[in-house]
C-alpha cells in the first residue's frame, strides 16, 4: 500500500469516528406520533330504537364515553371524538353510515352493531378502507371464514351460548333435551349447535318444535315440550320471542317442571319479564353488574347516567373502545393494522375482563358466567337478578384456536 492510499485511507476512518462520535452525542428524539388527522374519532353504530335499543342502543353510547372520559378525552395530545348513529337493523343502512364515516368523518374505528348482518357488512368495508371494527353480534364467523387483520369481536358469541351452554348443562347432569326454535337463520343455528354439543356430549334431543318470528300465542309449542320428557327445555330465540315464550312457559307451570335454558338472554330481557315470570331461567352470560366491587362500582357509575344497570353488550362496548385507546397509544399511531396488532399484543385488562386477550382470529377471550335467575324471595332490589352458579374459564367456553376456520390462522 502507497503512503498517498495509506493517508486516504486513515482519513476515511477518522472521518468515520467523528461522524459516529456526533451521532453518540447527539440526543435521542423520539419518534413523533403519526395520526391520519388530529383527532382519534369512534363511532357506535347499533339499534338506537328498536328491538335491540335497550340492551345496546343509548347505552352502548353511554359506555363508550365513559371509557373516552378515563383517559381524560385525548390521547397522545390527540382529542378523542365520538359519534353516534341508528343502523336501524338493516345492513344497507349501517354500511352506508359506515361509508361515510370512513371516507367522509375522519372515524376510525367503529364498534358494537348488535346485529350480525350489518356486522359482517361493516367489518368487510373497514378492511378495504383500513379502518377497525369491534363487534359485538353473536355469530361466531366474525372470527371464523369472515376475520379480518382489522377487525375484532367483544362479549359473545353463537359458539359460547349456544354449543357451550349445552355443552355445560349436558355434562352437569342435563342429558334429555326439548328445542323451541323460531324459524329463520338465527334460531336454527343456536339450535344446531345446541344439538351438537348435547349429542357430543352424552345426552340426547328428543324433539324439537319451530315457530314463526314474533309469535304472539306460543301454548302450542309449548304444551308439547311440556309432554316431553326432557329434562331442559331450550329457546332458540332472543328479543321479544324468547320474552313471550319465558312468560307464556311461566303461565303453564312448565319452569316448575322443567329446567329452562336460553342462548342469548339480556339483564334487560330479566327486566322487562320479572323475576316471577323468569326465575330459574339459566344461560350463559359475560358480565353481570353485581359480581365484585369493581363490576359494581363502573356499573353504579353507568346508572348513574342511564338510570339502568349495564348489560353484557353495553359494558363490552365499553372494554373495547377503552382496550382500542390503550392500543393507539401504545402504537402512537391510528393506523388500522398497527393498531390491531398491539391490540393483540397486549392483555385485556379492565372490569370487564382480567387476563383477557385477542386471538389471531379477533376473538376477545375471557371468561363467562352460567347463571341462574333469582326467586323473587331471593332478590334485595331492583337490579339484583341472577345467581352466579359457575365461572367458566375463557379458553373452556370459547373453541380452540386450532379449530379455527379464520384465513389469518390457517
Amino acid at each position: 500500500m502507497s503512503d498517498t492510499q495509506f493517508k486516504k485511507g486513515a482519513l476515511r476512518l477518522r472521518l468515520l469516528c467523528a461522524t459516529l462520535a456526533a451521532a453518540l452525542a447527539s440526543p435521542v428524539v423520539a419518534a413523533e406520533p403519526k395520526f391520519t388527522n388530529d383527532v382519534v374519532k369512534i363511532g357506535i353504530l347499533n339499534d338506537q330504537s328498536g328491538l335491540y335499543a335497550d340492551l345496546a342502543g343509548p347505552g352502548s353510547v353511554e359506555a363508550a364515553r365513559m371509557a373516552i372520559e378515563e383517559f381524560g378525552g385525548t390521547v397522545l395530545g390527540k382529542k378523542v371524538e365520538l359519534v353516534f348513529a341508528d343502523h336501524q337493523n338493516k345492513a344497507d343502512i349501517g354500511a352506508a353510515k359506515a361509508r361515510e364515516w370512513f371516507s367522509q368523518d375522519g372515524v376510525d374505528v367503529i364498534a358494537d352493531f348488535s346485529n350480525s348482518s350489518v356486522g359482517f357488512a361493516v367489518q368487510s368495508l373497514a378492511k378495504d378502507m383500513n379502518k377497525i371494527a369491534l363487534i359485538t353480534a353473536a355469530s361466531s364467523d366474525f372470527t371464523g371464514k369472515a376475520c379480518t387483520d382489522t377487525s375484532a369481536q367483544w362479549v359473545y358469541t353463537s359458539y359460547t351460548n349456544g354449543y357451550g351452554l349445552a355443552r355445560i348443562m349436558t355434562a352437569a347432569g342435563y342429558d334429555s333435551w326439548f328445542l323451541v326454535t323460531v324459524d329463520y337463520a338465527f334460531g336454527h343455528a343456536f339450535a344446531n349447535d345446541i344439538r351438537k354439543a348435547v349429542t357430543a356430549s352424552g345426552g340426547t334431543v328428543l324433539g324439537e318444535v319451530r315457530h314463526p318470528l314474533n309469535s304472539p300465542d306460543m301454548s302450542s309449542f309449548l304444551l308439547q315440550a311440556q309432554s316431553s320428557k326432557a329434562k331442559i327445555v331450550a329457546f332458540s330465540s332472543a328479543g321479544s320471542d324468547m320474552a313471550n315464550a319465558i312468560k307464556q312457559a311461566a303461565e303453564f307451570g312448565l319452569n316448575t317442571q322443567k329446567t329452562l335454558v336460553a342462548p342469548a338472554v339480556f339483564l334487560t330481557d330479566i327486566h322487562a319479564l320479572g323475576l316471577e315470570k323468569a326465575n330459574g331461567l339459566r344461560f350463559v352470560t359475560a358480565f353481570y353488574w353485581d359480581r365484585n366491587d369493581e363490576t359494581r362500582q363502573w356499573s353504579r357509575r353507568f346508572f348513574d347516567k342511564r338510570k339502568a344497570m349495564p348489560t353484557m353488550t353495553q359494558a363490552g362496548v365499553y372494554s373495547a373502545v377503552r382496550h382500542y385507546l390503550r392500543a393507539v397509544e401504545a402504537a402512537q399511531t391510528d393506523d388500522a393494522k398497527v393498531v390491531m396488532a398491539k391490540m393483540k399484543e397486549l392483555p385485556v385488562d379492565d372490569m370487564f375482563s382480567r387476563g383477557g386477550r385477542v386471538r389471531a382470529d379477533g376473538q376477545m377471550i375471557h371468561d363467562m358466567y352460567l347463571v341462574e335467575v333469582k326467586k323473587p324471595a331471593e332478590s334485595k332490589g331492583p337490579w339484583d337478578y341472577y345467581k352466579i352458579v359457575q365461572t367458566i374459564p375463557g379458553d373452556q367456553i370459547f373453541p380452540p384456536l386450532s379449530d379455527s376456520a379464520c384465513p389469518l390462522v390457517k
